[in-house]
């Protein structure tokens, strides 16, 4: 299983929804980095994503994007296969 990493902030629905949908699909551990606790955190999101919003989601190296770029790419059935790397 590949690694999923997740900028995220303390009550955001559509992190629990990304979250939710990744879980499902048999994802163990996501790494969570709070962005409204760190402001480095927040920073260095803006730098690698150029956006704001959370989530902000990576499988591996691929940026995926937000929680509705993850639905996407699993109503394309390209989310499994990106998952198990």
């Amino acid at each position: 299983m590949a690694q999923v990493r997740m900028y995220t902030s303390g009550y955001c629905p559509y992190c629990v929804q990304a979250e939710r949908l990744l879980r499902s699909k048999g994802v163990d551990d996501i790494e969570k980095l709070r962005v409204d606790t760190d402001p480095a955190l927040r920073t260095e999101m803006m730098e690698k994503t150029g956006r704001r919003t959370v989530p902000q989601i990576f499988i591996g190296d691929f940026h995926v994007g937000g929680c509705d770029d993850l639905h996407a790419l699993d109503r394309e059935g390209k989310l499994d296969p990106l998952l198990q790397g």
